[in-house]
């Protein structure tokens, strides 16, 4: 009795402790960009990913045991162009739930691997595409990396000081937008394929996804609340109260104290004497701007930190990626100086 009560007690245990998509398992094609950040999602939210690489296949030179996407991810070698690779390719997709890809659109079809022959091999499949440009459009068979999409996204333009538009890297486009795209089309079609046991298509792209995600700027844009001049609005440096500022020891000071009541706690812990008035008055920015220029510039970034360890003056510390891991408020988002997933669950 007691054996079978522990055993029972355990696998209710497993149960409340299991992750939303335990059982799921996932066939990553191996590509750059948003399909293997999208692969990592989906296997720290429980699925099993096994990525599939070409024999020659070519990354990015990180070390795998150094790549947080590739972490607890399977990998197998099969060549495609053949027909054995695709026979490999299609007895591996038979026991899978879901297959991502970001490969130029019409290369699965070339491969005779389309959606209709992956379909007839198991029809709840759901096929994640994510192409760079869009699908349909003038560019859908041209190369393009981040800083292309969003240069014709409107997004590079807006981004930057006044001198020059500046690349963010590639978290935007890649990752905030294909890749979290991709993540969440994924997710909603097996939801819907474990309903009713019909596999979908999912399709994004780089640049479809990177213009949803300013849905609310293009709104601000056609109500006068934004202008179409970097480093000229409330979200882009043009507005004292959030931008970045040198320090003393020419690291920089973050602020954003948008909102009047944590406005007002910055310039009191700041001691700086100001209109606080004329916050939103764009044509006193220019003077609040060199008020607080001249009083950050006083203190160390360090010092200014525990300054505002506490509290909603809403100032932080600009940190490099590795001060980042080791800040005692930054530490917490990593573990072996990696990302830790950002989504937990838990279940009574």
């Amino acid at each position: 009795m007691y054996y079978w009560r522990n055993r029972i007690f355990k696998e209710l245990q497993h149960m409340n402790n299991a992750l939303p998509l335990d059982g799921v398992s996932v066939v990553e094609l191996a590509a750059i960009g948003p399909v293997p950040f999208t692969g990592r999602m989906l296997h720290q939210l429980g699925a099993e990913v096994t990525v599939v690489c070409a024999p020659r296949h070519r990354d990015l030179g990180i070390p795998m045991s150094d790549d947080p996407l590739e972490s607890g991810k399977h990998r197998v070698v099969i060549d495609l162009k053949t027909a054995a690779g695709r026979d490999a390719l299609g007895t591996l997709v038979r026991e899978s739930d879901v297959l991502i890809e970001g490969f130029r659109p019409g290369t699965l079809e070339r491969l005779e691997l389309a959606p209709a022959y992956l379909h007839s091999v198991q029809p709840a499949l759901v096929i994640g595409r994510c192409a760079g440009w869009a699908a349909t459009g003038a560019r859908a068979s041209s190369a393009g990396h981040d800083i292309n999409f969003l240069a014709l996204a409107g997004i590079l333009g807006a981004i930057g000081p006044k001198e020059c538009p500046s690349p963010p890297i590639n978290l935007l486009g890649d990752f905030g937008g294909g890749g979290m795209h991709l993540a969440l089309g994924v997710v909603a079609a097996l939801l819907q394929a474990k309903r009713d046991g019909k596999g979908a298509v999912v399709q994004t792209s780089i640049f479809g996804a990177s213009v949803s995600l300013t849905a609310h700027l293009h709104g601000m844009l056609d109500s006068g609340l934004w202008i179409d001049d970097r480093q000229s609005n409330l979200l882009d440096g043009g507005a004292p109260f959030y931008r970045c500022y040198r320090t003393s020891d020419d690291h920089w000071l973050a602020i954003g104290a948008i909102e009047p009541k944590f406005f007002a706690e910055l310039v009191s812990e700041l001691d700086v004497e100001v209109d606080a008035a004329r916050q939103y008055d764009r044509s006193y920015w220019p003077t609040l701007t060199q008020i607080l220029s001249q009083r950050i510039a006083a203190r160390t970034r360090d010092e200014w930190d525990t300054v505002f360890a506490q509290g909603d003056a809403c100032a932080t510390p600009v940190l490099t990626w590795k001060e980042a891991r080791s800040h005692r408020d930054g530490a917490v988002a990593f573990e072996h100086n990696a990302p830790k997933p950002a989504i937990t669950f838990h279940r009574e």
